[in-house]
């Protein structure tokens, strides 16, 4: 219980914007002018775990000073997120009859987690000092 709650401390921003994605991926969204633009949908699904990813960054980089990252935790950063794109494909799929999923919508999911893993990266050189820089072990 005590590493859950350290966890809701440590990553609330990213927490709600999981929820948030949740919520986005499985209510009935209206029609909208952005809509009429071509591929708008798949933009908006990688801004989106871009934008959640970049928050699960920039929280990690502002509780963990030591600018370490064990290969796990990189692995889990870009597959979580990865699988839960996944898992709510399949629910829109098979949960709601307003929603479908769909393999384009998954791959642009994956585009954003990358793009964010990546740019964390190099975020990591503002958030950790110089001197305390160590690579992924």
């Amino acid at each position: 219980m005590h590493c859950l709650i350290a966890h809701l401390k440590r990553y609330p921003l990213t927490l709600i914007s999981i929820a948030l994605t949740w919520y986005l991926c499985l209510v009935r969204v209206p029609s909208t002018p952005f809509a009429d633009f071509e591929n708008a949908d798949k933009w908006a699904h990688v801004l989106m775990y871009f934008g959640t990813c970049s928050l699960l960054w920039f929280e990690y980089w502002r509780s963990h000073k030591s600018g370490r990252v064990p290969v796990s935790h990189w692995l889990l950063a870009v597959a979580c997120p990865i699988l839960m794109s996944g898992a709510i494909e399949l629910c829109q799929e098979y949960f709601t009859d307003y929603r479908s999923g769909d393999w384009r919508d998954f791959l642009a999911n994956s585009i954003g987690v990358v793009l964010a893993a990546a740019i964390g990266q190099a975020f990591r050189n503002d958030c950790v000092k110089p001197n305390e820089q160590n690579r992924v072990y």
